[in-house]
């Protein structure tokens, strides 16, 4: 459990400590007082990430060198740790550092070894894009939930990505004429291995998650199918030239998918707007309960104003899934606050834009 939590020069706050409840904190506020980057720092401690920031900088409050979180986690036995992120431009007093430096216990640590600590799950209204949005987007998806679950999974993917980039920067090479194609044959066994143990815990998750669906009264109808693309030497032997001409590789991990349909039907192309949020929330249970198989944790639920995007049967499943777990949601509406009376012992957490 996430008992506090403290942002030092992050986006608009300048020093702010919140006391979160053991059930559901509700943050309250209108737009642009801080909510969703309140969520955004806790979804930092849990996964070494941002869900919005394409750059780490823009984490930091503006005119400042950098920003921190640190919040202090309650584990089995009521022993606590403290977790902390430090945020940055890549230069502070003037020397070049790491944009990004985790504590464990106030010792730096790898993010590999902060992720996993606080299992987090997110659900806010632009998940829909893991329905209709691009491959990247149902990527990110399975990546980011198995790294909080397997330092294994962490390690063969980070692997991948940087054999990957120098694989890729080699056939730009070859096409110049300034390295030969027999160059290839590490980086190529390389991605092989990394890749392989990949895509095979993708569709392991895969699996899960559609037994999950088909035991399920309200998402029986919802069924991924992980659309791979395997890397083998037939395979990189098969597309050789093209990647050369094009400087980049074209089969592996990096150009999976996953096609999320209801029956026959792929809900990113005939799917309606209802449809598609049926299928992001059967999603986001099932990563819920991924995690907490795989970690034997209960996870930290955060919920960035959901709940005037669902109808009534999907609201009462999410308030389902609320039950014996830590939950953080924001609201700009403070009639919302009805809807949690039942789910457990509520504190609220008011912001205003001073």
């Amino acid at each position: 459990m996430l008992e506090k939590i403290q942002l030092v020069n992050y986006r608009n706050y300048i020093n702010k400590e919140f006391a979160l409840g053991k059930n559901v904190s509700v943050v309250c506020g209108q737009n642009a007082v801080g909510k969703t980057n309140l969520l955004e720092a806790i979804y930092l401690l849990g996964v070494g990430d941002s869900f919005r920031a394409k750059r780490t900088e823009e984490m930091v409050k503006f005119g400042e060198e950098l920003g921190r979180v640190r919040g202090e986690v309650i584990l089995e036995k009521d022993d606590k740790i403290e977790l902390e992120v430090v945020v940055n431009g890549g230069v502070v007093m003037g020397r070049t550092v790491n944009k990004r430096k985790y504590l464990v216990g106030g010792v730096s640590r790898r993010k590999n070894d902060l992720v996993g600590i606080l299992p987090v799950v997110l659900f806010r209204p632009e998940d829909v894009e893991l329905v209709s949005g691009a491959p990247d987007v149902r990527r990110k998806f399975m990546d980011k939930l198995l790294i909080q679950t397997s330092k294994e999974y962490h390690h063969h993917l980070t692997n991948y990505e940087q054999g990957l980039k120098r694989r890729n920067r080699l056939l730009d090479q070859i096409r110049d004429g300034e390295a030969t194609r027999y160059s290839l044959a590490f980086w190529d066994s390389l991605l092989i291995k990394h890749g392989e143990i990949v895509q095979r815990t993708r569709r392991e998750l895969v699996d899960f998650l559609n037994d999950l669906f088909s035991r399920s009264e309200l998402f029986r109808g919802v069924k991924m199918d992980y659309d791979c693309s395997p890397i083998t030497p037939a395979r990189l032997e098969q597309y050789k030239d093209a990647e050369l001409a094009l400087g980049y590789t074209l089969v592996g991990p990096h150009k999976d998918d996953l096609v999320i349909k209801d029956g026959s039907r792929d809900l990113s192309t005939y799917g309606s707007r209802g449809e598609q949020r049926m299928a992001v929330l059967a999603c986001k249970v099932g990563e819920i309960y991924y995690l907490e198989k795989m970690t034997k944790k209960k996870v930290l639920l955060l919920l960035d104003d959901i709940f005037s995007e669902l109808d009534e049967e999907h609201k009462q499943e999410v308030l389902r899934v609320m039950l014996g777990r830590q939950v953080v949601v924001t609201t700009a509406d403070e009639g919302d606050l009805k809807l949690f009376d039942e789910v457990g012992e509520m504190k609220i957490i008011s912001l205003s834009s001073d």
